[in-house]
């Protein structure tokens, strides 16, 4: 998320710009893993849920980099105000994308196991939520790098609807696990996979936050949109 404006240290703008393509590379590292985790559980295809697992490597290996990189501006340039709020965003947003890429590959590792196994029920809940969190994530990642406070506001806005999706999975798996005790195994992974998708869309929330501090200087002047309300849930089996 580089400063517009110019500075009168050159090499300080091509360190902006540096610091802009690393989190760009990562981002576009952690949405193609989201993207391929959901294709995986969906078509039940262990070979591209292992390759999201192996992409995880690289997550990790650019948030050490640009960890780095950001500690070495810090301590060299000491930037002031907007250029401060910039780098600083830089190493949190780094920070949620790493995490977005361990809820991606703990999706993969369940679509594996559930590549073997029987489902005898439909996953049109659990598709219908992969297609909101990836349009969240394209988005919020496109934000970055446009810094767009206003796209950034859409996304944070639109993580309700994520929340009540994933309440009303839950409540589903916990019915089918329920009626029928073989359910279970499978059910229980696909617990697993909701919540990790519903934290990739907590995540996300996480970068638009950040994204619209460091470009109004202020933070989102509203209360935050949180609708997982699984802990309370009551699922009560159904009457014959």
């Amino acid at each position: 998320m580089p400063n517009t404006s110019e500075h009168l240290v050159k090499s300080y703008d091509q360190e902006l710009k540096r610091l802009h393509s690393l989190i760009a590379d990562m981002g576009g590292i952690v949405e193609s893993q989201v993207a391929n985790a959901s294709e995986a559980i969906l078509a039940r295809d262990s070979a591209t849920a292992a390759r999201v697992i192996e992409d995880d490597k690289k997550v990790d290996a650019l948030e050490r980099e640009i960890e780095q990189f950001v500690i070495r501006m810090l301590a060299l340039r000491q930037p002031m105000a907007g250029d401060l709020r910039q780098i600083v965003a830089a190493l949190k947003i780094t920070g949620d994308l790493e995490r977005i890429g361990d809820y991606a590959a703990n999706v993969a590792k369940r679509g594996i196991v559930l590549s073997q196994a029987a489902l005898p029920f439909s996953l049109s809940g659990i598709g219908h939520m992969t297609v909101l969190v990836q349009e969240n994530l394209k988005t919020i990642i496109d934000a970055i790098g446009e810094e767009d406070a206003d796209a950034a506001l859409e996304v944070w806005r639109s993580d309700q609807t994520i929340d009540d999706l994933y309440n009303t999975i839950f409540r589903e798996l916990i019915t089918y696990m329920m009626e029928d005790p073989r359910n279970i195994s499978a059910c229980a992974h696909l617990l697993f996979i909701a919540k990790n998708l519903e934290r990739i869309g907590d995540h996300a929330t996480n970068i638009a936050e950040t994204i619209y501090y460091a470009v109004k200087g202020e933070v989102i002047p509203e209360d935050r949109p949180k609708g997982d309300m699984s802990s309370y849930a009551v699922v009560r089996p159904k009457e014959d």
